[in-house]
């Protein structure tokens, strides 16, 4: 994989790489079947910015939009209590649900972020979504502190999912379950002294979880609360994770996801134009396999669907030919934000005409 030769994305391989998670889960992801969402997540949006959801029949998209509505948790037939409705990250974990204890099915906000992506990337109306209840799931999950929980269940609460809350809340044009003021604060508690953005305060500043930090106060119409010393030393610190791809941290090794979440960073801040765009691909293509197609977060490593995509976003950023064009906010294709925004058109223009 890593040789002189692999300077131009095997675009054919890569389809075929996607359409192959699409149908099997392979054994060496057999661990995270009960997030199989994201997996489908990252395939799916694999193949949008390859420009290639035509390689999916029509029968393979509506049997994917089926199986996620399937996971989608609706209120309590009982008491009408929507605070964990959302969607799952996979069938496997109803198995042991029945009318006694179905209770305990909740929804989980990254899963929720991903699927309602993959159900507007395949062009899904989102009829079918309860939006009412997906909005009260999200608000259930925000702390006293700002951040969100990923669900009702028990988990760890920080930016990964005031990033899912955020994202959920834009696509359903809702944001009366996301109080923004109190994520905002939060962000602005994790920003670190040597100004990148940390997973909660005090901790140690990170490229994923700043990346989670900027499209949330972006998309919450939020970047003007940062003072111009604070979006200056971000841009340093985004700047300076370059090697020649992009690491995650000072003194760690670069890694291909990298590309999308550094990348995505330094483009919601308008200075990606300052990095090195040679040296930056350069490093993702070292990472691809052009023979079975993928790419890895290492040269010479085994490749996975999340390097895969992100791979590919982060070489959409820097206008590779061949690719759609990715909006960093939502981490979608532009094609996909646009049917979004007819659906928001839509459901204003139904709203008024239910005033009258």
């Amino acid at each position: 994989m890593n040789n002189e030769e692999n300077k131009e994305l095997s675009h054919r391989q890569h389809v075929k790489y996607f359409m192959r998670f699409l149908n099997i889960l392979p054994s060496s992801l057999s661990s995270h079947d009960t997030t199989r969402v994201t997996i489908a997540y990252f395939s799916v949006s694999g193949l949008d910015v390859l420009g290639a959801i035509s390689s999916m029949s029509l029968e393979l998209r509506s049997r994917i939009i089926e199986w996620l509505y399937l996971l989608q948790v609706h209120p309590d037939k009982d008491d009408g209590d929507m605070s964990a409705c959302g969607f799952q990250g996979s069938s496997t974990i109803n198995i042991n649900f029945n009318a006694e204890n179905r209770h305990y099915r909740c929804g989980h906000l990254a899963m929720t972020y991903t699927g309602l992506c993959i159900l507007l990337t395949l062009g899904d109306d989102l009829s079918r979504v309860n939006r009412k209840a997906l909005v009260e799931g999200v608000k259930a999950l925000q702390t006293d502190e700002g951040n969100f929980s990923a669900t009702l269940s028990g988990c760890e609460s920080d930016m990964r999912f005031v990033y899912c809350a955020a994202a959920i809340s834009y696509i359903l044009n809702d944001w009366s379950g996301f109080n923004i003021k109190k994520a905002t604060e939060y962000i602005i508690k994790s920003i670190g002294y040597d100004h990148g953005i940390a997973q909660c305060p005090e901790l140690e500043s990170h490229g994923g979880t700043t990346f989670c930090a900027l499209a949330t106060l972006s998309l919450t119409n939020q970047l003007d609360r940062l003072s111009e010393e604070q979006i200056d030393g971000l841009k340093r610190w985004l700047l300076f994770r370059q090697v020649d791809g992009f690491q995650g941290r000072p003194n760690k090794s670069v890694d291909t996801c990298y590309s999308f979440w550094v990348g995505a960073s330094l483009k919601i801040l308008d200075v990606l134009h300052l990095s090195n765009y040679t040296n930056n691909k350069k490093y993702v293509y070292e990472t691809q396999d052009t023979v079975v197609g993928g790419f890895s977060k290492w040269p010479d490593t085994c490749t996975d669907p999340m390097h895969t995509y992100l791979g590919l976003a982060g070489l959409s950023l820097i206008g590779e030919n061949g690719l759609l064009e990715i909006l960093p906010t939502l981490n979608i294709t532009k094609r996909a934000h646009e049917h979004l925004k007819t659906l928001h058109e839509k459901w204003a223009t139904d709203m008024k005409l239910c005033e009258y």
